[in-house]
């Protein structure tokens, strides 16, 4: 049955490629991030010890550009492209079980709500041990750099 499959699949193709040379079938999915809008954020920040790094400030960041009233927006956005091409999820909490150094980090805590990659988000950040000190110290200059 599964090389009937694979056959039954590779004529199609043939037929496909023979009817249009080059051309994608339309029920080929695209990726997201190539359907959605820029990505959108607004970051609340609180207690970092900076009066100018404490309050709400708005990012969106697209190909073309970086706005907003995010102090970085250039750099927060590329920041966030690059943790992208490494596949990495920036809003992710710690996973469940990881061992963290017990330390604290300051009272800073950070809201980020909005949209990235096509995906609701919606985190919290703060710099109660060392694994939240690690992931809030990945996503800078999103987040802002705090005095302990």
């Amino acid at each position: 049955m599964l090389r009937r499959l694979f056959l039954t699949s590779a004529a199609s193709l043939a037929v496909l490629g023979a009817a249009a040379p080059g051309a994608v079938a339309l029920d080929t999915p695209l990726p997201l991030p190539l359907l959605a809008g820029p990505d959108k954020l607004t970051i609340t920040i609180a207690d970092s010890g900076y009066s100018t790094a404490n309050g709400t400030f708005e990012l969106e960041c697209d190909t073309r550009s970086a706005v907003g009233t995010h102090p970085r927006a250039k750099s927060a956005c590329d920041r966030l492209d690059e943790l992208a091409a490494q596949d990495r999820d920036p809003f992710a909490p710690v996973a469940e079980g990881t061992m963290c150094t017990m330390q604290h980090g300051g009272p800073a805590t950070a809201h980020i709500t909005g949209t990235w990659r096509g995906k609701d988000v919606d985190a919290r950040f703060s710099r109660t041990d060392g694994c939240e000190i690690a992931r809030w110290d990945a996503l800078k200059p999103v987040l802002p750099k705090v005095r302990s």
